[in-house]
């Protein structure tokens, strides 16, 4: 990828066309018609420009790659390779990314965007199975023969060959490699023709021939969910995956220069609490047992789901993550009612307010002043960094559990 092409930007940043020489109006006009058709949940529209929210991950416009980084402290020049490289670790972690597929020796290789990252994961998924061996499947088919082969479809064959007795439309099988998984593979190649870097085209060029002879679908979700993996195809299942993400995120010609759109965006509240919870999953004290997002009923219909409820034998703990970066001693009046209402119904010993840590220190349990009521939250902060990289999710988890039964 060409470096001039790659801007990289962090959460709740602002980019104008025009500042950079190579964002231009015609990425801008792609962008404004892609956040509406998304309920303008990604950014927010600006004079000559967008501001990104909470949504951190990558967009591609034909030749030029907008990288959205999370950032949680207040430097003014955050490092931009660290940052990159916890969104990727906090993806692979919360298995957006095919775990077993993306090798240590992968997570370390330099990177121009996250998006690269699915590309050569794609690209060495399907030569791999090229290798092993395209599969064969039955798969229906109906055409017009010389001979009886098959089923005779009636209606269709008066309508096809009411001069030529000699035909016949008929419906039968053929075992070949011309089937749906396939040509749900041939797309993502397709795809990742429009976006590729040239590190990646000669092999993704070689790819293509092989799958040159397949046909080609406009392959939508319905296509995606007829897919049923048993033990014959069960080896298909990593590049499925990504296949899967490459389609559903692919907007062609969203803009009057023809500029294909790729994106890869997630929100970093959701990544964040799902982070929390697998890290804890993993690394939970014997005798612990810990959920994810319970739902129960609240109010008629409405439910009340906190993010991450840890059961002892003898007590009940509430954890509520919230990516953002706060004062300790000056929690919202929104983020306490929450609190205390999850406490209460869960009856809960002691409930804490997760945040990113920036240096800052744990607020002491503070006691909810109703009924006698007796039950406590604090505001604790957990730093995720080291280095040029993630923290280990052993030392992340041991110290989330510390700050809560302390």
């Amino acid at each position: 990828m060409n470096s001039r092409k790659f801007i990289q930007v962090f959460e709740y940043q602002k980019l104008r066309y025009g500042d950079t020489g190579i964002f231009r109006q015609h990425h801008f006009d792609a962008m404004v018609k892609f956040n509406e058709q998304h309920q303008n949940k990604y950014f927010t529209i600006i004079h000559k420009g967008l501001h990104f929210g909470n949504y951190v991950g990558v967009i591609q416009i034909g030749g030029l790659t907008i990288e959205i980084l999370p950032k949680v402290d207040n430097s003014d020049n955050p490092n931009k390779k660290l940052w990159q490289n916890i969104l990727l670790n906090m993806l692979r972690v919360c298995r957006h990314i095919p775990v077993e597929a993306l090798s240590e020796t992968q997570l370390k290789k330099r990177y121009h965007s996250i998006l690269e990252v699915y590309f050569e994961l794609y690209v060495s998924e399907v030569e791999r199975l090229v290798k092993k061996g395209l599969i064969k499947r039955y798969r229906k088919v109906q055409s017009n023969q010389t001979a009886l082969k098959g089923k005779l479809l009636f209606s269709q064959n008066i309508q096809t060959n009411l001069v030529h007795k000699e035909h016949f439309y008929c419906g039968h099988q053929i075992y070949d490699r011309n089937h749906l998984l396939h040509q749900i593979i041939y797309k993502g190649l397709l795809i990742l023709k429009t976006f590729v870097n040239d590190t990646l085209k000669d092999r993704l060029n070689r790819l293509l021939v092989e799958f040159q002879d397949f046909e080609t679908l406009n392959i939508q979700k319905k296509h995606l969910d007829k897919i049923v993996f048993n033990r014959k195809n069960s080896d298909y299942m990593k590049a499925f995956d990504i296949a899967k993400i490459l389609i559903l995120n692919y907007s062609p010609n969203l803009s009057v220069g023809n500029d294909d759109l790729l994106t890869l965006l997630f929100d970093m509240n959701v990544l964040w609490e799902e982070y929390i919870f697998r890290t804890l999953q993993k690394f939970r004290p014997d005798g612990m047992e810990i959920s994810f997002q319970n739902s129960e009923k609240f109010w008629e219909n409405k439910h009340i789901r906190p993010d991450i409820v840890l059961k002892t034998s003898n007590d009940v703990f509430v954890i509520d993550t919230k990516w953002k970066i706060v004062d300790r001693h000056h929690p919202s009046d929104d983020d306490l009612k929450q609190m205390f209402v999850y406490n209460l119904h869960w009856k809960a010993e002691k409930g804490l307010l997760l945040y990113p840590g920036t240096g800052q220190v744990d607020g002491d349990f503070g006691t909810f002043h109703y009924n006698n009521y007796g039950k406590k939250c604090k505001l604790g902060f957990v730093d995720i960094t080291e280095q040029n990289g993630i923290r280990n999710g052993f030392f992340v988890a041991k110290e989330i559990i510390g700050k809560i039964m302390d």
